[in-house]
């Protein structure tokens, strides 16, 4: 007999993580925990964060629905302090954590003026950029100077060039990213340091928790990700639940009648085959003057009345048209470009190496971070922050991220048994005790769950592995 248990857990992300952190649909609210921070902002230890009600920030009015019915947020921020704890975080470095979100949430409330249309800048009395520059130890005229500005050298000078507004507010979201990003690194690499274990691993148990395919009334680069990755993980369940199951059946000579199911290679290959969407995105990125305008050209010179599941919409000249496994998604071309760059320009990154916030500046330091947070009960070492030179003339982009991350993932799918749970929205206004049947059947035929059970209704409904048959045919004598 072998006595099995858990020895260790970590956790990893996908890339795409936060690529939607700034953007939230109707009333869809952002991470739980900037809410539980507004809530708490009147306690004595949160006075300091300058902090008010979740509806006064951008980052958490987005969506317009900041509260959550049954959910007490000031509650819960104190369920999240307890866990901390109850890692081995201690209390001072909670506030730090607390304060570098804080501070997030600030910038974003910093506002961008336009000057003409070449031009922006922002006010260095604005309120939210001295808090924000307050609390991360940072100068404030000089974060205001290269919010609106980028720098560009060359071999014989250096220029600097000013930003539009929207590239402005597409710098300071990407900033607001990347410190999330590094913070976020940080903690998880300090949570599976806590729990890891130093003998051999044999086996492992994962739990994949991902979001769902998502269409808006308007769509952008985020949900175009997001539907991607759901492309590729439909497949690998049609090719464990269709294929390989029908194969079986065929491959034992068990009589059996094919059932057609969708293949969604076709649109995959259009999204990240040679010559796809994704590469001719990352194309046009590279170019000095690349903008989405040239690049949505580019598409539909090369897929429209080619590619049948490609289509421009008949009252527009800024979107496409992609036909997923799921439904048909309209996308709005308008920022793909800025965001799959993603750039935070080096000096920015620069100013805030030279934060005087000693936690805060490492996380842009390329070296370890010194000193672990947690208590010395829990033997743990530094965790090293590894950061990519921004000096790097060709930074890899978000849609070449997440696609590598996506091929890693499903390297490791394809290398387990996977399990498939399906979770369904029993209806969008999020009431409880509402059933929407359409929505919950509209669900239902996207995810396959359908064509999986007519295979289920027609083949066998035991498995018996080795032991247990020969189990069965023993007693059975």
């Amino acid at each position: 007999h072998f006595i099995s248990s858990v020895s260790k857990t970590s956790k990893q992300f996908l890339v795409l993580s936060f690529s939607s952190f700034h953007l939230q649909s109707e009333n869809e609210r952002n991470y739980h925990i900037f809410y539980q921070l507004c809530a708490s902002a009147q306690r004595s230890e949160f006075k300091h964060l300058q902090l008010a009600s979740a509806g006064e920030f951008n980052y958490t009015n987005m969506g317009r629905n900041t509260t959550i019915e049954g959910v007490n947020d000031c509650a819960d921020m104190k369920e999240t302090q307890k866990t901390f704890s109850l890692l081995g975080l201690k209390e001072d470095f909670q506030m730090e954590v607390f304060k570098i979100l804080s501070a997030i949430l600030h910038l974003g409330n910093v506002q961008i003026s336009p000057i003409g249309d070449e031009k922006s800048c922002v006010n260095v009395d604005d309120k939210h950029l001295n808090i924000f520059c307050e609390l991360l130890g940072v100068e404030s005229d000089k974060i205001a100077q290269w919010l609106c500005h980028r720098k560009i050298i060359t071999t014989s000078e250096t220029v600097v060039k000013p930003m539009t507004k929207l590239q402005a507010i597409n710098a300071r979201d990407a900033l607001a990213k990347k410190i999330y990003s590094h913070l976020f690194d940080f903690i998880v690499e300090q949570i599976n340091k806590a729990l890891q274990f130093s003998g051999k691993q044999h086996s492992f148990i994962g739990v994949l928790d991902i979001y769902g395919f998502e269409t808006f009334d308007l769509n952008s680069f985020e949900q175009f990700c997001i539907n991607y990755a759901n492309e590729k993980l439909q497949q690998q369940f049609n090719l464990h639940v269709f294929k390989l199951e029908q194969e079986e059946y065929m491959k034992e000579n068990i009589p059996w009648t094919l059932i057609d199911f969708y293949d969604n290679q076709p649109v995959i290959d259009l999204i990240e085959a040679k010559m796809g969407i994704l590469e001719l995105l990352d194309e046009e990125c590279l170019l000095p003057q690349g903008t989405d305008e040239n690049w949505l050209q580019k598409l539909y010179n090369n897929f429209m009345n080619k590619n049948p599941l490609f289509e421009k919409p008949r009252m527009s000249n800024t979107s496409f048209i992609i036909q997923h496994f799921a439904d048909k998604v309209e996308y709005k071309n308008e920022g793909f470009l800025e965001k799959n760059r993603d750039t935070v320009y080096e000096v920015l990154i620069d100013i805030l190496r030279n934060s005087k916030f000693r936690l805060f500046a490492n996380f842009f330091q390329d070296g370890p971070v010194p000193l672990s947070p947690f208590n010395s009960a829990i033997k743990v070492k530094s965790a090293k922050t590894v950061i990519v030179s921004p000096n790097k003339q060709f930074r890899a982009t978000v849609g070449s991220k997440f696609r590598s991350s996506l091929y890693l993932l499903m390297e490791t799918l394809n290398a387990t048994t996977p399990h498939y749970v399906r979770c369904i929205k029993p209806n969008d206004q999020k009431f409880a005790f509402e059933f929407d049947s359409k929505r919950v059947v509209q669900q239902l035929r996207a995810c396959g769950v359908l064509e999986t059970i007519r295979i289920s209704s027609q083949s066998y409904p035991s498995r018996y592995g080795v032991i247990p048959l020969q189990r069965l045919m023993f007693s059975s004598l």
